[in-house]
């Protein structure tokens, strides 16, 4: 009997290979589409401003550096355990001042494995995970991934761009299984106080989890006596020991691209989350573990000077904004972000990011990434380039905003 070519039986078309609708449902990443168009820009010889990666620019300090090359010397490139160097396992459980034992602390490749673990240890189809809005893109896609549903809760300044107790109970539900935190957050600098954090601890603790989201823990502003008994910045985990913690060496010790982060869990949840290790990446990378144990000795810390000089970076940023009739929506607590409302450009913040990098050279993240609540009002600046850079994108936008607000008046009249 012949064999029958694929055009000659319209079934077939449905057993070829396709796309998920899972993958098909994840948003594309447009500060990572923004940081192409720019690198474009700058091949064709263009100066570009780069307002919109979140990446700090300071590079990894020397002792990182030693190490990581230290252990490629002596060949320390196999396999370590599913959860990490012990070594590392243990510095980490150091920095908290609750006692952490070092079998609850999970070394990952970056904060984004951690969080990939903690969706899929936690979240089962069709639950939801409140999420603010507001709020780190890739959050939304770790729950979507594990079959759950992101459930997009709006912030503002009324709630000081945070979900707060008030919020996390109004939006639960009979389908919610948690809530993700952020603290310091994306993209508004934003921080959980204690109290509120207490608040949402005592609600959600007994009906789901709570994760806390503190990758750009140590990058905080204004509020030097915050920090653990041990002397290290202050973590939600010593406000209730049953939060799941996400941390990541990437952006307060510059290390993005060794892809080194870590988790911190309740014992409980520890078999679990040691098996979804072992199958998904068997082990973080072996050189940046070295690396990352170096990053916390004392020698590395010595030369750490990231918080101060983002602070700065942060009130050149906000003043110049603020002159142009740009005031960041909140003060920036932490991280190194400013979330502007750029309404009065008359343009939406999709038009307002195309024509700033192709008009003027300056790279800056539209609110649609960051979620759907008044997004398109929004534009994220990061001030992770130097002061002369921050003052020379100030002046390239104030030319932007007289030319943007000059046609807006031109087409009303």
């Amino acid at each position: 009997m012949p064999v029958r070519g694929i055009g000659e039986d319209a079934s077939a078309v449905a057993r070829q290979p396709r796309i998920t609708a899972r993958a098909n449902e994840v948003r594309a990443f447009r500060v990572v589409e923004v940081l192409a168009r720019a690198y474009e820009l700058e091949r064709e010889g263009k100066d570009v401003i780069h307002f919109a990666v979140g990446e700090s620019d300071l590079p990894s300090a020397q002792p990182i550096l030693d190490a990581g090359q230290e252990a490629l010397r002596a060949g320390r490139t196999s396999y370590t355990e599913a959860l990490g160097l012990p070594a590392l396992r243990q510095a980490i459980a150091n920095r908290y001042g609750r006692g952490v034992d070092a079998s609850r602390v999970v070394v990952t490749v970056g904060a984004s494995g951690a969080l990939n673990l903690l969706t899929l240890a936690l979240v089962g189809p069709g639950e939801e995970v409140l999420l603010a809005d507001p709020g780190y893109p890739c959050n939304s896609a770790f729950v979507s991934a594990a079959g759950g549903v992101p459930r997009r809760v709006p912030v503002d300044a009324s709630s000081g761009f945070q979900l707060n107790a008030e919020l996390v109970r109004s939006a639960w539900s009979a389908k919610t299984a948690g809530v993700l935190l952020a603290s310091p957050s994306n993209p508004t600098g934003s921080m959980v106080t204690p109290e509120e954090a207490r608040a949402i601890g005592e609600f959600a603790g007994d009906r789901g989890f709570v994760i806390a989201d503190e990758i750009y823990q140590g990058l905080v502003y204004d509020q030097p006596a915050a920090q653990s008994p041990n002397g290290v910045p202050a973590s939600l985990l010593d406000v209730d020991d049953r939060f799941f913690i996400v941390n990541s060496f990437s952006k307060y010790f510059g290390m993005t691209g060794w892809r080194v982060g870590w988790l911190v869990a309740p014992p409980w949840a520890m078999d679990a989350i040691d098996r979804l290790a072992q199958n998904l990446y068997l082990a973080p990378p072996t050189v940046a573990q070295y690396a990352a144990l170096a990053a916390l000795s004392p020698s590395a810390q010595a030369v750490h000077e990231g918080r101060q000089l983002f602070a700065g970076r942060r009130d050149v940023l906000l003043a110049g904004l603020e002159a142009l009739g740009l005031p960041a929506v909140h003060v920036p607590k932490g991280a190194f972000y400013a979330y502007v409302n750029i309404a009065e450009s008359g343009l939406d913040a999709d038009t307002f990011c195309s024509r700033l990098i192709e008009e003027y050279g300056v790279a800056v993240t539209p609110g649609t990434d960051f979620g759907t609540y008044r997004a398109e009002q929004h534009v994220r600046f990061a001030f992770t380039i130097d002061e002369e850079r921050i003052n020379t994108g100030l002046e390239r936008l104030d030319a932007a905003l007289q030319a943007f607000q000059g046609q807006s008046q031109r087409r009303v009249s």
